[in-house]
């Protein structure tokens, strides 16, 4: 037996002969980040679900091209290979081979596993190993299907016992230390107002801000700003703007907003281009595509920074400044704030996700989707004009947050399988040369989270028009809700997919309800705005508030009140305490108006030009003077509104022959005053319609001739000018019993004589 002494100078030997442990490599790259995207898409829509950014083979039932990139291997060697992605139909079961099936490729080599195939859920599915010759190694991926596989990242490790963790943590630390990012984001600031969301209340929000004077930095996290307005939802913009107490209010709005001929339009509709180009050209804005926020630093109760980084290249950014504006849609700058917010508890509107088709000159095939729902042409409206529209939506019962991603999803399949039934099944002998032209893979979501403000706006506040004294934003929009669809519910009653809207009554939709101020700030977190469908309403005010132009001017209001903030040294809150009277003023200002700092002159830059004022129609709150509307004429005969000749004043004119219409005024002071009356063009109109006025000396004839265009902005024509005394009662009467064409009677007008 040998000694203790020899065994342990043996195992000495020993360990200084072996060779020493080499620790394990290992390289995470993220799709994002790839060099070339080829055919695949940056989905940013769902990083809060899973976690981060990911490349999407969008190609509506064609492979796309591979996307391309090169990177540098810390060794050679054999690595395993670990793919985060999913199988997005699995989740319920779907028959058939799943649709979003994908391979990599490494140097060349095709690994030979398919991935999207395994979970319904985002992890990591392992893909063996592969041989790393150099250190410099192209990796691709190739799409097989072309219907929406999906890949987030591709992990290699030579750890041959290693494995990636799961948590869907945004930028995990484990992440963080893979991609090699500084412990310490980059630093940006201090700014003025942060705006967070590129949709049209941000735009809007940032663009009146900066000119207004104050430091701007605008964060989406799209390539393209303009949200649901933009060539990637393609919803045509609504709401009318300019008019109510501020119709300079809008103008904004006009100048970023597409004049879609249908919604979805078309790519060139939605001029992308242009809103980017007038953001840029604000030197108070610092714009930052491709950024998600997605933490908050709060000092006390009030935020101090945002956090978001490139959803190319996962850098950080912390936005730092004294105020900051959530419009996002979701309310997630205000949820990351510990803001108070609510979600109704009930059937919310959903998601939609357009498309258009078109015919070709040849026969046009299309895979057979069994994974898709299965539906035949009785199961859906028919996509008339070679568009599904608006009403291709659901997710009415799910978590608008949390299920966001299976919505969308359930709306593709959705889509894929009317296109089915339309090319394979019982449509199949009618669209032989159809072919889909485009679907929307980003969603068009309507209600989410709503921030709470100091004004809650109801419904029925809007219905009884009450009066708050800071209405600002006129909304002419019905209140407007959607629920699903009960004709086509019949396959799928738990997720239907076709809505309907449901327009309630109550809304000026010519003059427009004034939304408070008092909506579009937090009441709890004292330096945060919010414009957009996350403001302050309940669900049914929502109905009116939330489609786009009229977001966009809640931007403007919001973007002008910081400047104030900023000049006064207050928040939110108290501008409507104490500055109300100064919002006023700056919203009376036209939107091309600016300033250079928020104590400088107002100026307008060469080569922009105040809109000149131009309605549908013409409030009697906007003229000086005494504005008596026809509706407020006593009349005989028989008279039918109408409002296609525009402007016309307040609600409409009407129109006729065989009758009279006369219109009662008084004047408040003695003195000379021109009588004007509105009037409208048109080839069937009155060449003798007689009009008299009554005056202080008595009474005095017109004949007017109503096919000759009217000459006093914006529809009136001079009456003539005459003495009146105050307390008298005085009246415009229209005859129209003998006329050679309709009388048209809109409104008179009284003002001082000049």
């Amino acid at each position: 037996m040998r000694s203790l002494l020899t065994i342990s100078f043996c195992l000495t030997i020993s360990a200084l002969l072996m060779p020493a442990s080499v620790s394990a490599e290992s390289l995470l790259v993220e799709t994002e980040s790839f060099d070339n995207h080829g055919g695949w898409q940056l989905d940013t829509q769902f990083i809060e679900l899973m976690g981060s950014p990911y490349l999407l083979a969008h190609g509506m039932g064609k492979p796309v091209e591979d996307a391309k990139t090169t990177v540098k291997f810390p060794t050679t060697g054999t690595y395993q290979v670990f793919v985060r992605t999913k199988d997005w139909v699995k989740q319920w079961d779907a028959p058939g081979e799943p649709p979003g099936q994908f391979q990599v490729s490494v140097g060349g080599k095709t690994l030979d596993h398919i991935f999207g195939t395994q979970s319904a859920q985002w992890g990591w599915q392992p893909g063996g190993t592969v041989e790393i010759t150099k250190p410099e190694t192209e990796i691709s991926l190739h799409d097989l299907t072309g219907f929406d596989g999906r890949c987030d990242a591709i992990w290699f490790t030579t750890d041959a016992s290693a494995t990636p963790p799961a948590e869907a943590k945004i930028l995990s630390s484990w992440r963080k230390t893979e991609l090699g990012l500084p412990e310490n984001p980059i630093e940006d600031g201090p700014y003025d107002l942060v705006v967070v969301g590129g949709g049209y209340s941000g735009i809007g929000t940032a663009i009146s801000a900066a000119r207004m004077g104050i430091k701007v930095a605008l964060i989406q996290n799209r390539p393209v700003l303009g949200g649901n307005g933009s060539s990637e939802v393609r919803v045509w913009a609504q709401g009318l703007v300019r008019r109510g107490e501020f119709p300079h209010i809008g103008e904004i709005v006009d100048e970023i907003s597409d004049h879609a001929t249908k919604s979805p339009g078309t790519y060139e509709e939605f001029e992308d281009e242009k809103k980017e180009r007038i953001v840029r050209a604000e030197p108070n804005i610092s714009l930052f595509l491709n950024h998600h926020a997605y933490k908050v630093d709060m000092d006390e109760d009030r935020i101090a920074a945002v956090y978001a980084f490139d959803t190319r290249t996962s850098e950080v950014r912390r936005f730092s400044g004294t105020l900051f504006a959530d419009c996002t849609g979701h309310g997630t700058i205000g949820y990351l704030a510990d803001a108070d917010y609510d979600i109704h508890d009930g059937v919310r509107m959903g998601m939609s996700n357009m498309w258009a088709w078109a015919e070709a000159d040849s026969p046009q095939s299309f895979p057979k989707t069994p994974w898709a729902l299965d539906l035949t042409m009785n199961d859906f409206p028919y996509p008339r004009d070679f568009h599904g529209q608006w009403f291709w939506e659901s997710g009415f019962e799910k978590d608008s947050i949390k299920d966001l991603e299976s919505i969308r999803d359930w709306n593709l399949r959705a889509v894929y399988g009317a296109w089915n039934a339309m090319k394979n099944k019982d449509g199949a002998e009618k669209h032989k040369n159809a072919h889909l032209t485009w679907l929307a893979y980003i969603g068009g979501p309507r209600e989410s989270r709503r921030l709470l403000g100091d004004v809650i706006l109801t419904e029925e506040d809007i219905v009884s028009k009450k009066q708050f004294p800071d209405g600002m934003v006129p909304s002419t929009w019905s209140i407007d809700l959607h629920y699903p669809k009960r004709q086509y519910m019949r396959k799928y009653p738990d997720n239907p997919f076709i809505s309907v809207a449901e327009h309630g009554k109550g809304v000026d939709r010519q003059y427009g309800y004034p939304i408070p101020y008092r909506c579009f700030y937090s009441r709890d977190v004292p330096n945060l705005f919010m414009a957009g469908r996350c403001i302050s309403v309940t669900h049914e005010a929502l109905g009116t508030t939330r489609v786009m132009r009229t977001c966009g001017m809640m931007g403007e209001v919001v973007g002008k009140a910081a400047s104030l903030c900023v000049k006064f040294g207050c928040n939110p809150r108290d501008i409507y305490t104490s500055y109300l009277d100064y919002l006023k003023d700056l919203a009376r200002k036209p939107g091309v108006v600016r300033r250079d700092n928020v104590d400088g002159e107002f100026y307008t830059r060469e080569g922009d030009k105040v809109p000149e004022m131009e309605y549908d129609y013409v409030p009697a709150s906007t003229l000086k003077g005494l504005v008596v509307d026809d509706m407020k004429a006593k009349v005989t005969g028989s008279w039918t509104g109408g409002t296609g000749l525009k402007p016309f004043l307040e609600a409409g004119y009407r129109y006729g022959r065989g009758g009279t219409a006369t219109f009662p005024f008084r004047v408040e002071k003695d003195g000379e005053y021109e009588v004007r009356f509105a009037t409208g063009a048109h080839e069937n109109r009155a060449t003798n319609t007689r009009i008299s006025v009554t005056h202080a000396e008595g009474s005095s004839n017109v004949t007017l001739n109503q096919r000759k265009a009217a000459d006093i902005k914006p529809n009136f024509v001079s009456l003539g000018k005459y003495q009146f005394k105050a307390g008298t009662d005085y009246e415009v009467h229209v005859d129209a019993t003998q006329v050679d064409g309709n009388c048209h009677i809109d409104a008179i007008w009284v003002v001082p004589a000049e």
